[in-house]
């Protein structure tokens, strides 16, 4: 009951955190809030604080807070969780409303937040330009006229309507202080948010760069104007700078280039630094405060990343399959505990020494107290380079192999087992897009939550070859045995680049013996995987954090920028990049302390030694009883032909009449709509609440296997 009460409090302090801070970015386009922030400004450089302490305390610090209750929240929430075994009834905001080809899939929340966004940066730009029209006279020190001064001051609204986006834009790829996942949000699912929040700000940006430079040009002041290093004000070299960087950041991150030249994306990504320092030259102080919390949060997750990811481990073992894929054993220390879909992020330095790639878990922790899996598919050069290492080290004696030394990140994964809440489960994969699942049955496989699972898993697995049906090695004794004390497992496989008659589940799964199984036993770490710090203790080290820099902050300008009688004259002389590299000195410093904190946590926490892991080899699967023959029966190979989710899901209307089904798909993004599609058709009910349902509920889901 404490607990529920606790969990109630830490929400809705989130709410009206969040309420305030959009009330604040509502207000202030109006002038009201300019004439009352001014006073509040003022009246706060006479305090110990300063103007930059009320503006860190009223913009950058509600979503530090946000994020530090949001992990109190989830910390807690789990352990509420683990307490209770039963299922939960919720109501659903994941299903379908809209599913387009260039839309993708939306929701009915996603939507409405769209439109909310959407009619905040209208009354935005509205609100701001319609007051400088209104008391625009021609400016007779840059020498422009009544319609090139109202060019600029478009050209300046929607600079801010840019400064807004980047206000959101790091908030969704947040990995340990995650604040999405708040919402049941993961990380893989919110990657989308933060493009289309980029795209959008990319967008503003270029009008305001374009507009400027217009403005100028036509003005004859380009060639004195574009150069300039202004002591206060606009740095207008700082902003062209800003906007080439971020263009180069967007172009190089468009679909057709990321998919095609993924280690261009990836450097040029790290630009950031120089696209968020140069930002902050161009707008000054006060505008960045309103950016900045998204930035401290950001730094701090990449801080405590960096952390968590040293020492390395080493792999214990390795196996190919005969689709080009590699599965990795890893591993881990036993008190390191995940929830299925997890995913951890990977480097290897006999490959890269920078690159890192995210991949989905497939094994359990509740099964698996020593190891942890994962299966990668060769589809690019980092893959390719990672398989050919594989087979290296197999064509190799068993006495010549070397240990290959791994960096792991994460795991990161859902607050709780949603899933579980489900009478069915319908698992729809494509090809590499099966990983996640993978996870889920091997949950389901596991004996202490036997009691909890779905009764029924119907799993839909959609492959170009049949090589590809190797991928389910992991889960080879769950195909056999499909029908166990906790659940009922069907397969339907579909084939779709290959014609072959007579061939069943049985002669499918003798392509298990091409299986190759590396053993490394050579150790080059003493170091298992231990995976992040706890919610709390991040939680603390972001309070920490916080509270240091405007320590630092305000120590550094009381020590730097004059003070005294003639301190109003002498500060207005002061250049404002000198502020703002106090700002950044600030930050810095903050960032050197959490890290010595965290570093300090981390070894404390690391156990060194890797425990003994027994090898459990797989046994070749006996196919010759009568029980397993008819339990193969049980599953379906279809060649040649793509499924047909409309005759799937209307299936589901004479098996489950009245069923709780929840419908989790991952794969392309063309499988994932018309998945969605045939889930908005079949499902006819609306899911509030615990009343008997007459026919089948579809919730949808949609999960990524990379980013």
């Amino acid at each position: 009951m404490a607990s529920s009460t606790l969990l109630a409090i830490l929400k809705l302090l989130m709410i009206l955190i969040c309420a305030g801070w959009v009330a604040l970015w509502i207000l202030k386009p109006t002038q009201i809030w300019t004439r009352k922030w001014k006073v509040a400004e003022e009246s706060a450089n006479n305090t110990i604080i300063g103007y930059y302490g009320l503006n860190f305390a009223v913009f950058t610090f509600p979503v530090i807070a946000v994020g530090i209750i949001g992990l109190l929240f989830l910390d807690l929430k789990a352990a509420y969780q683990r307490s209770r075994s039963s299922r939960t009834s919720s109501i659903t905001i994941s299903s379908p409303l809209v599913v387009n080809s260039f839309l993708g899939i939306l929701s009915s929340i996603e939507i409405l937040v769209i439109l909310l966004f959407i009619l905040f940066v209208a009354w935005t730009y509205y609100s701001r330009i319609s007051n400088d029209f209104k008391k625009l006279l021609p400016d007779k020190s840059l020498n422009l006229n009544l319609w090139q001064l109202k060019c600029l001051r478009i050209a300046t609204r929607f600079g801010l309507l840019a400064e807004a986006c980047l206000a959101l834009l790091l908030l969704p790829i947040l990995r340990g202080l995650a604040v999405f996942r708040i919402l049941g949000i993961q990380f893989e699912a919110s990657v989308r948010y933060h493009t289309w929040l980029g795209t959008a700000m990319i967008f503003f940006a270029a009008i305001h760069g374009a507009t400027t430079l217009f403005v100028w040009g036509v003005s004859h002041h380009i060639q004195q104007e574009i150069w300039k290093w202004q002591n206060t004000g606009r740095i207008y070299l700082a902003g062209e700078i800003t906007l080439v960087t971020g263009l180069v950041i967007y172009v190089t991150s468009l679909p057709q280039i990321r998919r095609m030249m993924f280690e261009i994306f990836y450097y040029t990504h790290h630009l950031y630094t120089i696209f968020l320092v140069f930002f902050l030259f161009h707008v000054g102080d006060r505008h960045f405060y309103t950016v900045f919390g998204g930035l401290f949060l950001f730094s701090l997750d990449k801080l405590l990343r960096v952390i968590q990811s040293s020492p390395r481990t080493c792999m214990v073992s390795a196996r190919t399959y005969p689709s080009k894929a590699v599965e990795l054993i890893l591993p881990k220390d036993p008190r390191l505990k995940y929830m299925p879909t997890s995913v951890i992020f990977m480097k290897i330095p006999a490959i890269s020494h920078l690159q890192w790639h995210s991949f989905s878990i497939i094994s359990s922790s509740r099964a698996e107290n020593q190891t942890m899996s994962v299966i990668i598919k060769s589809e690019g050069w980092w893959t390719n380079s990672l398989f050919d290492l594989i087979q290296v080290e197999l064509d190799k004696g068993a006495d010549k192999r070397n240990g290959i030394p791994v960096a792991i990140e994460g795991p990161y994964g859902p607050a709780s087992l949603d899933f579980l809440k489900y009478e069915t489960l319908l698992l729809v994969a494509g090809g590499s897009g099966i990983t996640p699942f993978l996870s889920i049955l091997a949950e389901l496989n596991s004996s202490t939550s036997k009691s909890r699972f779905p009764s029924r898993i119907h799993l839909v697995y959609v492959i170009k070859k049949a090589h590809d049906f190797c991928l389910l090695h992991p889960i080879s004794h769950l195909l056999v045995n499909h029908s166990t004390e906790s659940c009922h497992l069907n397969l339907k496989l579909f084939v779709t680049q290959e014609t072959q008659a007579g061939v069943g589940i049985k002669e499918l799964l003798n392509e298990f013996s091409k299986v190759r199984t590396l053993q490394l036993d050579k150790v080059c770490s003493n170091y298992a995987v231990h995976g992040p710090e706890s919610p709390s203790c991040i939680a603390a080290i972001a309070g920490m954090s916080s509270i240091i820099f405007l320590v630092f902050l305000i120590c550094l300008n009381h020590i730097i920028i004059p003070s005294g009688k003639h301190s109003k004259l002498l500060k207005q002389k002061t250049p404002s990049w000198i502020v703002d590299l106090l700002l950044i000195a600030a930050f810095v410093l903050a960032l050197t302390c959490s890290s010595f904190a965290a570093i300090l946590l981390r070894w404390r926490r690391l156990k060194k030694g890797i425990q003994p892991i027994s090898e459990k080899d797989m046994k070749a699967l006996d196919l010759s009883s009568a029980e397993i023959r008819n339990a193969l029966e049980e599953h379906q190979v279809h060649f040649g032909g793509r499924p047909n989710f409309e005759d799937i899901f209307g299936k589901f209307h004479e098996e489950t009449c009245g069923s709780n089904i929840g419908v989790l798909v991952c794969g392309p993004e063309s499988m994932k709509e018309s998945v969605a599609a045939a889930c908005k058709k079949e499902s006819k009910c609306l899911k509030l609440g615990g009343g008997k349902r007459t026919q089948p509920c579809f919730t949808f889901h949609s999960l990524n296997f990379t980013l």
